[in-house]
């Protein structure tokens, strides 16, 4: 068995134990393997794994990598976790199957425009900037509601849940339950947050897409 698969085993057991154990987590849990900056020969094994969920945070090397992948392995499912700018939209709508990364209107906009065009339609998550961080991009969580309704009423888009990026230095767990009551007042199910550093507290605070990159594929060089 190649390494990475049995990471990624590895993980799949740890995060099947605390669903089976709680009566609360729901057993719809996504593990997006976070493969930006690696090659396709990296990812192999996982595909042939059977894995199909995957990350990348950069158009042009996402384009590079899966364009082909993906034609011939059509169940992968594609994930934006990075920035997405305006202007790549274009690119990440034919070859992207969510976008995690949501952070303003005009944005919204612009996959809405290019989603028309190929009559296509994603799965999106709206980031949070739930730190408050200046340095960082995502809707404030008191203009979560009113984002969210314009995104789903006047621009069509298929919202399916919250992302967000935690301060570092921080607990992560306060700013996780943060996010599950966020997504209760939304009414949306889907929550994508936890990373190679703490997946299992965001999994116990009803995460349901985690993305997991250097725990499966070791240390981006």
């Amino acid at each position: 068995m190649h390494n990475v698969v049995d990471k990624l085993i590895s993980i799949e057991k740890e995060t099947k134990a605390i669903i089976t154990s709680s009566n609360t987590l729901g057993k719809n849990l996504t593990i997006i393997a976070v493969s930006k900056t690696f090659s396709i020969n990296d990812i192999l094994p996982l595909i042939n794994y059977g894995h199909c969920h995957f990350g990348e945070n950069k158009i042009q090397e996402a384009k590079e990598k899966w364009t082909d992948i993906k034609s011939d392995f059509p169940n992968i499912k594609l994930h934006m976790i990075g920035k997405l700018q305006t202007n790549k939209v274009k690119f990440a709508v034919p070859l992207f199957d969510y976008i995690h990364s949501l952070d303003n209107l005009k944005l919204a906009e612009k996959i809405s425009t290019e989603q028309n065009k190929i009559n296509k339609k994603l799965k999106i998550f709206i980031q949070i900037n739930i730190g408050n961080e200046d340095q960082k991009s995502g809707i404030n969580e008191e203009d979560v509601q009113d984002f969210y309704k314009k995104c789903v009423d006047d621009l069509n888009l298929d919202i399916v849940g919250l992302m967000c990026l935690p301060p570092k230095e921080e607990k992560t767990k306060n700013y996780f339950s943060k996010m599950q009551n966020l997504a209760k007042k939304i009414g949306v199910n889907e929550l994508s947050m936890g990373m190679s550093n703490d997946y299992l507290e965001a999994l116990k605070s009803g995460s349901t897409f985690l993305r997991v990159g250097s725990k499966i594929f070791g240390v981006r060089v």
